[in-house]
């Protein structure tokens, strides 16, 4: 059980307070209600490109990591097509050095031509690196485009192309900012050996005065239902034949989140699981094979992915597949196959409550999504999942017209 208060600034700020006094360590999270498919479809990779831009000095602090690497903090940030996340760990005793800095950036950025050039060439260095020239890099380039047409979520967090950030004005950074870095569109959640009162106190002095901004309601293009199958072959130059499989699911608030969860769990968490145990250890068609959602605030994707071995078709490869997804929508799962994973789930669960950063940013998840205190009832959702439940998500999202495949050939 994690236990905290809440209370909101005059600006709209919200603020979650955690008290944990098993260590001198303090959380201190800032989540914005900003991801990438907050983006102009045409000015892509924007949220991204901001989680650098906000290192690189704002309004009243020329640097921010000396000071704070000064007192002993470490901070980091990751943005994704929902939320942008900036989070600092530093002793108890020097917190207030993250209110300052953290507040002075919300404030405004210094907005300067360097730190604009510099931000970007790093952002279109990271495009170039991560997903153009490494094997698989664009991987999620062409899957989400297929597997969305409507739906902001058909462009990945780095953005659609590159041109978009070399592209950036500095006026178009400014009104990306001042639309959506407010305090009325921001949680901020502290976690640690403190209390609220000073808490409070601190959000007050450095956060109260900083303007709140008009927020507008996202109103994003629905994704119509997928229909019929749809699929893409590429050739690269990459060591092994890969296919990977989307499957659209419901959103990350939807009671059937946690079945489709699980679902990915029994077919691929570990060397125990269905396609592993089958597909890689007995029949040996695939050196390695995984399961996972996208875990995505609207309807996401349920994706199966593998690498064949050499020789095998990518017909039989995926024959394969479709061959245990028969089995697991026809046969009812046995109980202790369920336990199983369940329990994985809840050991995770328990395993991440020994950090003060990972309570805090679940909290300020749970907070977005409408109330820090889902944190504490997410383990009895699984754990009331039953066989019937599985076997129902998984005839539901399971079909071929409700699926984007991408052949990612190798050269040969």
């Amino acid at each position: 059980m994690i236990n905290f208060e809440k209370f909101t600034l005059k600006n709209g700020l919200k603020v979650i307070v955690h008290k944990d006094e098993s260590t001198p360590i303090v959380a201190f999270n800032l989540l914005y209600n900003v991801g990438a498919r907050d983006e102009n479809e045409n000015q892509t990779g924007f949220a991204h490109l901001f989680e650098h831009l906000m290192f690189g000095g704002s309004v009243n602090i020329p640097n921010f990591d000396e000071p704070l690497q000064k007192v002993g903090g470490t901070n980091n940030a990751f943005t994704s097509n929902d939320i942008t996340n900036y989070y600092i760990t530093l002793p108890k005793d020097n917190l207030e050095t993250a209110f300052w800095l953290d507040s002075d950036r919300m404030l405004s950025l210094a907005f300067t031509n360097k730190s604009l050039e510099v931000q970007r060439n790093v952002v279109i260095e990271e495009f170039k690196q991560n997903y153009l020239n490494q094997p698989y890099g664009d991987v999620w380039l062409l899957l989400r485009p297929l597997a969305y047409q409507k739906h902001p979520y058909k462009w990945a967090t780095i953005g659609k192309e590159i041109s978009h950030i070399e592209n950036a004005t500095m006026d178009d950074v400014k009104a990306f900012f001042y639309k959506h870095y407010l305090p009325n569109n921001a949680i901020l959640t502290i976690a640690g050996n403190v209390e609220t009162a000073k808490i409070k106190e601190l959000c007050e002095k450095w956060f109260e005065n900083i303007p709140s901004g008009k927020t507008t309601e996202r109103s994003l293009p629905k994704e119509p239902i997928q229909t019929e199958e749809r699929r893409l072959k590429v050739e690269r130059d990459v060591p092994a034949n890969a296919i990977y499989k989307a499957y659209k699911m419901c959103d990350k608030k939807h009671q059937d989140y946690f079945t489709t969860d699980l679902l990915s769990d029994i077919l691929a968490l570990g060397k125990s699981s269905r396609l592993y145990k089958s597909l890689v250890k007995d029949q040996k068609l695939f050196s390695e094979i995984s399961a996972f959602i996208s875990g995505s605030f609207d309807n996401g994707l349920l994706t199966i992915s593998g690498k064949l071995l050499d020789g095998i078709s990518f017909e039989d490869a995926e024959q394969s597949i479709l061959n245990e997804l028969k089995i697991i929508k026809s046969e009812s799962i046995k109980s202790e196959e369920l336990t199983k994973v369940k329990n994985k789930i809840e050991s995770t669960s328990k395993f991440s409550e020994t950090s003060v950063l990972n309570k805090a940013m679940n909290l300020s998840f749970a907070e977005l999504l409408g109330d820090a205190n889902d944190v504490n009832l997410e383990v009895d959702k699984y754990q009331k999942i039953s066989a019937n439940d599985i076997k129902r998500v998984a005839n539901e999202v399971l079909l071929e017209s409700n699926c984007s495949t991408l052949i990612y050939s190798k050269k040969s």
